[in-house]
């Protein structure tokens, strides 16, 4: 779901790009029922260089419509 959500929200200006390293954190604060709808807010948390470039953290939030509690929260690297 990340990863489709990543691809919408935001894009890379590099000449090449490395694989997702992970995922630091991963909460599920809500069960997301069948045909429910979702947005998703990402917000860069910060960056380092590393010896292949540069790895950047981003937090996201995916929100679950009528739901007071978000469905994931994730932090991927």
């Amino acid at each position: 779901m990340l990863p489709v959500f990543a691809e919408k929200i935001y894009s890379l200006d590099v000449p090449a790009f490395g694989m997702n390293y992970g995922a630091n954190k991963v909460r599920f604060p809500s069960p997301v029922p069948v045909d429910s709808r979702l947005r998703a807010t990402a917000t860069l948390k910060e960056t380092a260089d590393i010896p292949i470039g540069t790895q950047g953290i981003v937090n996201f939030v995916i929100e679950l419509e009528g739901s007071a509690k978000p469905a994931c929260g994730a932090e991927v690297g």
